[in-house]
């Protein structure tokens, strides 16, 4: 454990990104999945099990920062894969299969359990402001993003 508490910067925020991705990334690939299918099953989820195709691409793309060609490419190979399918009462809808459910679950229960090691010992309060600070640099970022 680090002794000394480093200042909150850019180089700190994303080694602790990308550790926790790694350890994200290990479970997925144990399922056979990537990091950018799982934010985009997730985003599915959270929609409600059902969303536009285009509501989709754009909030994943959004949280990505990547293209929106890229994330209709996961859609694809998340549909062939039958995690996904077209909504039979609107072919503009995507929704969640039940091996996409089932995955989405596997992989979030797997990653809650190395999380509650992470996060373990960590006072409410610290991870409150930590939340908060983070939620602001990445207000700052998108607004900077887009040019503003």
């Amino acid at each position: 454990m680090t002794t000394t508490a480093p200042t909150v910067n850019g180089r700190v925020i994303a080694l602790a990104h990308y550790a926790g991705r790694a350890l994200l990334e290990g479970v997925l690939a144990r399922h056979g999945a990537t990091f950018h299918h799982s934010v985009t099953l997730r985003a599915v989820v959270v929609a409600g099990e059902v969303v536009g195709r285009d509501e989709l691409v754009a909030d994943v793309a959004g949280s990505l920062k990547t293209d929106a060609s890229v994330v209709h490419d996961v859609v694809e190979e998340l549909t062939a894969a039958r995690l996904l399918d077209v909504d039979t009462a609107d072919a503009s809808r995507i929704r969640l299969t039940d091996a996409g459910w089932d995955l989405y679950e596997n992989t979030t229960a797997e990653t809650a359990e190395i999380s509650a090691r992470l996060y373990a010992g960590i006072p409410a309060e610290d991870l409150a402001i930590a939340g908060r600070v983070l939620a602001l640099v990445t207000e700052r970022a998108d607004a900077e993003l887009a040019g503003g």
